[in-house]
C-alpha cells in the first residue's frame, strides 16, 4: 500500500496529494503487522486520543493481552481521508477502518463490514495433533468489540445502480409521436423521400438482431469506457464527493 502511495506522489510531480480515498471492499484482511503499518502510516502520534492506540486484544490466557500503538507521522500531512468499506471487509481491514474512524482521522463510508475480530491460536495435542480456539478479541481504540458486529460506517452508502444520462427521454422509455403506429410521415418537398429518423424501438430491434458481432463489440467495450463514475461505481463517486468537501472544509479552516 505505501509502494502505491509513492507511485501516486511521483505521479502528481512529487507534490503532496489533496486527499486519498482508501477502498477497503471486499478486502477480506491479512496479518496484524500489516493492519497496523498502515494504520499507522496516517496517523500522527502527538495528535491522537486513547494514548496512540491502533488495536488492542483482550482474552482469557495471559499472553492474550496486546496493544499496538502509533509510532510515526501522518503520511498525509492531514489531508483528508475517506475510508470504503462492505460486508466484505473482515478481519485486518477492519482494524484499519476502526482505528482511524476512533481517531477521527478518516469518515468511513459504504455498508457495515463482515464483523471477524477474534484471535485464534492453534493448542498442541498429543501425537503432533492439534486445536485452534479462540482465545482473545480485537478492539478498536474507543473499546468497541469488532467481532460479530463489524464497523459501522460513518456515512451508509449501499451499492446502487444509476444509470447514465443519455437524453431528456429516459433512455428511449417515453413515447414520441415517431413511435405510435401508422403515424404521419414528414416528406421532403419535390422528392417524396421521408426524413423520418428510425423509431426509438426500430433502433433497439436493430441493436439486438445486430448483437454479437465484433463491432459491437468494440461499440460495448467502447461503451464501457465512457461510462459516468455515478454508474459503474457509486459508492466511490460518492467517496471522491465527501472527500471534495472535506478538501473545501481544510481549505476554510486554513484562511
Amino acid at each position: 500500500m505505501l509502494k502505491r502511495y509513492k507511485h501516486c506522489k511521483k505521479d502528481n510531480d512529487q507534490k503532496p496529494l489533496q486527499g486519498l480515498v482508501l477502498d477497503l471492499r471486499n478486502n477480506p484482511g491479512g496479518i496484524l503487522e500489516s493492519s497496523v503499518q498502515v494504520s499507522d502510516a496516517f496517523l500522527d502520534r502527538p495528535k491522537l486520543k486513547y494514548d496512540g492506540l491502533i488495536v488492542y486484544t483482550k482474552g482469557r490466557l495471559p499472553g492474550s493481552q496486546l496493544q499496538e500503538k502509533a509510532h510515526g507521522g501522518d503520511i498525509l500531512h492531514e489531508a483528508p481521508m475517506v475510508v470504503l468499506v462492505n460486508g466484505g471487509s473482515a478481519s485486518a481491514s477492519e482494524i484499519v477502518a476502526g482505528a482511524l474512524q476512533d481517531q477521527r482521522r478518516a469518515l468511513i463510508l459504504g455498508t457495515q463490514t463482515f464483523g471477524k475480530g477474534s484471535v485464534q491460536t492453534v493448542m498442541p495435542l498429543k501425537d503432533k495433533r492439534g486445536i485452534k480456539l479462540t482465545t482473545a478479541l480485537y478492539y478498536t481504540p474507543a473499546g468497541r468489540s469488532i467481532q460479530a458486529t463489524g464497523i459501522k460506517p460513518d456515512i451508509p452508502i449501499h451499492r446502487l445502480k444509476i444509470q447514465a444520462d443519455q437524453d431528456d427521454d429516459l433512455h428511449g422509455l417515453l413515447l414520441r409521436e415517431e413511435d405510435l403506429q401508422n403515424h404521419l410521415n414528414t416528406e421532403k418537398a419535390g422528392t417524396g423521400e421521408s426524413d423520418k429518423k428510425p423509431s426509438t424501438a426500430d433502433m433497439i430491434r436493430e441493436a439486438e438482431g445486430a448483437s454479437g458481432t465484433g463491432k459491437d463489440k468494440d461499440k460495448d467495450k467502447d461503451k464501457e469506457s465512457n461510462v459516468p463514475l455515478y454508474s459503474s461505481d457509486y459508492q466511490l463517486y460518492e467517496a471522491l464527493n465527501v472527500l471534495k468537501g472535506l478538501q473545501l472544509q481544510r481549505a476554510a479552516g486554513s484562511n
